[in-house]
């Protein structure tokens, strides 16, 4: 899978878990080719898993945060309008964006960014534009 392929399947699902199982697909399931038993470092295609998991976390289209049960997930940029929208009715700690940064000391560090300090202009302002109604319809299975 290339990081084109991996973008394309974000986009097409809207929610996915990065390598968690739940109640959206897991990008590491995908590229991996079925369930993953243990920890996907020790899988055969474990470098690929976390070059494209990379490539996800830096990517400007996908918003990384905790949407599904408190697990990293990406959503893809078509639902930050909904996701935006939506904020009011979901914990605020499941729409922040994650990050994470590498210290000088070689430690890592989360940061986290709130909704919608994370978010651009536009998609404010599309926010504004949909109903309560409609966000969480777009936003489907995800947040219940």
């Amino acid at each position: 899978m290339t990081p084109g392929q991996a973008l394309a399947y974000v986009r097409r699902h809207g929610v996915v878990l990065e390598s968690a199982h739940g109640a959206a697909p897991s990008l590491a399931e995908e590229i991996a080719g079925g369930r993953i038993r243990g920890s996907w470092w020790s899988h055969a295609k474990g470098r690929e898993i976390f070059s494209l998991t990379r490539a996800m976390r830096g990517s400007d289209d996908v918003l990384v945060c905790r949407l599904v049960d408190g697990k990293i997930t990406y959503v893809h940029r078509r639902l930050w309008p909904a996701l935006v929208r939506a904020s009011s009715r979901l914990r605020h700690d499941r729409v922040s964006q994650v990050s994470e940064v590498h210290t000088t000391t070689g430690d890592h560090l989360t940061l986290e960014i709130p909704v919608p300090d994370w978010a651009p202009s536009s998609v404010r302002a599309a926010a504004r534009r949909l109903s309560l109604e409609e966000a969480l319809a777009k936003l489907g299975p995800w947040i219940h």
